[in-house]
């Protein structure tokens, strides 16, 4: 009995912690909205949340300028939430179709939003992006050699699950 025991609280304390992350993509007008999630059981320490709107199947943009690539209104990166747990205020050119944010500490429960605009570059409405537009986008977090990624959903939420908590 005492052997069972043991055995079964070495497997519950030998069982790896997850940080999932979760990114949930708002549109809005005049500004569109990014939400940073971590779900998980374990902090986040050191590490870089990418956003890659490259694989989006509509092309999708930031649109941070009066002039350059993008479409009508334009609104540069705003931090509306968890500045305190970025490194650096990623700086976003108009045109591109990604950021980084440098994470220094995010824990369970806590996020990070920003507000941008994001236009698309080949659907019909380049102005107003829906969740099947950000659909393909997506998310990965890096951690030296460590990586993990997911992509957006027709929902505009993309669901990375990261196994190496190290804050």
């Amino acid at each position: 009995m005492k052997t069972t025991f043991f055995g079964a609280v070495v497997v519950l304390f030998a069982a790896p912690t997850f940080a999932d992350v979760i990114v949930n993509f708002d549109e809005g007008a005049p500004k569109d909205r990014f939400t940073i999630i971590n779900t998980g059981s374990c902090p986040l320490g050191d590490v870089s949340v990418v956003l890659d709107l490259g694989a989006s199947s509509a092309g999708l943009i930031f649109d941070v300028t009066e002039t350059g690539a993008g479409v009508s209104v334009f609104q540069p990166l705003e931090l509306v939430a968890g500045q305190e747990f970025l490194i650096s205020v990623p700086e976003v050119r108009d045109g591109d179709d990604s950021i980084t944010l440098p994470i220094n500490a995010l824990d369970p429960g806590q996020s990070i939003a920003f507000t941008i605009d994001v236009d698309d570059t080949k659907g019909t409405s380049a102005t107003m992006v829906s969740g099947a537009e950000i659909r393909g986008a997506e998310v990965r977090i890096d951690a030296g050699d460590a990586q993990a990624q997911g992509s957006f959903s027709d929902e505009a939420v993309a669901i990375v699950s990261y196994s190496s908590c190290n804050a």
